[in-house]
């Protein structure tokens, strides 16, 4: 019924930037807040940054001043810049969506499948 589709992954240099995109499809009547967990290997998967419907923004003490969420609600999509990285931001980011569908009206969670980052020289 609902799909998020996860882009921009990579490997960077430390340093460096990326931008993740995460949009959202399907069966969809609204969207709730919108974030992006990652998780690194051996490690459990921990919240890097979200944001409500009105733009409210919440992050992770380890990324901020670093991390940019914002999104777009026209497009139902979500976007991750990620400015000055470190190798310790190297994991899989999962986008994640409470979303109201259409044929229920209930509001649950929804995942991407993931997307890599890597950072290392």
């Amino acid at each position: 019924q609902v799909q998020l589709v996860e882009s921009g992954g990579g490997l960077v240099q430390p340093g460096g930037s990326l931008r993740l995109s995460c949009a959202a499809s399907g069966s969809i009547f609204s969207i709730y807040a919108m974030g992006w967990y990652r998780q690194a290997p051996g490690k459990q998967r921990e919240l890097v940054a979200a944001i409500t419907g009105g733009g409210r923004t919440n992050y992770a003490d380890s990324v901020k001043g670093r991390f940019t969420i914002s999104r777009d609600n026209a497009k139902n999509t979500v976007y991750l810049q990620m400015n000055s990285l470190k190798p310790e931001d190297t994991a899989v980011y999962y986008c994640n969506a409470e979303i109201v569908v259409t044929t229920t009206f209930r509001r649950s969670d929804y995942w991407g499948q993931g997307t890599q980052v890597t950072v290392s020289s």
